[in-house]
């Protein structure tokens, strides 16, 4: 591996994509420790924040009118309305960074990472996957933010993500107890696409 710093290489879209409590959240917090070039992208949302969560750095929190006009004025690169909330990303983020040069870290659900999927040629997608199911179940159960009927139906809508995993790059494990090695296998991921010959800048089409 080259130890070249990696502003040498053109600029990088990573989007981090798995089902609901699979430790997205967990794995950001961890990457950011890092101390990699990277900007990571704050998602816009209209659900309510939950304890322990800061607005403008887990998420950016806005009431429903406000999201909606920025929705019209095209100001998000995809967004959708997911368990009964808004959520959408930012396009200023994304754009902004890649001009100056700078790897961007997107997390997203799976239906917004097949949107930009199609918009944005050169991203890495990186998909990341509970140890098993029943860990999934766990995860979601000892959250406590949601009813047992939406507990049920984010367990079905992670089923149908899951089968989805083989249209990314790259496929994570994150293993109860081993967030650890899942956040190594992330940093690797983007490392070797980083420095991969011939690799195409990523660009929002």
């Amino acid at each position: 591996m080259t130890n070249e710093p990696d502003n040498e290489f053109p600029p990088l879209l990573v989007v981090l994509s798995g089902p609901s409590g699979v430790g997205k959240d967990a794995a950001l917090k961890e990457l950011r420790k890092l101390n990699r070039p990277w900007h990571f992208v704050v998602t816009a949302t209209t659900r309510d924040i939950r304890p322990g969560e800061t607005d403008g750095v887990d998420y950016i929190f806005l009431d429903k009118s406000t999201f909606l006009r920025m929705r019209d004025n095209n100001e998000f690169i995809e967004c959708a309305e997911v368990y009964g909330n808004w959520y959408g990303v930012p396009r200023s983020q994304v754009t902004n960074a890649l001009k100056v040069g700078k790897d961007v870290i997107l997390k997203i659900d799976v239906q917004g990472a097949a949107t930009v999927r199609e918009m944005c040629a050169g991203a890495l997608f990186i998909f990341m996957v509970p140890g098993s199911f029943q860990e999934l179940h766990n995860r979601l159960s000892q959250r406590m933010t949601e009813s047992t009927t939406q507990m049920e139906l984010r367990l079905k809508t992670a089923a149908d993500e899951i089968e989805q995993a083989g249209l990314f790059n790259v496929e994570v494990v994150n293993s109860e107890n081993h967030l650890d090695l899942a956040v190594a296998d992330i940093d690797a991921a983007i490392s070797a696409e980083k420095q991969r010959f011939n690799r195409v800048p990523a660009k929002l089409l």
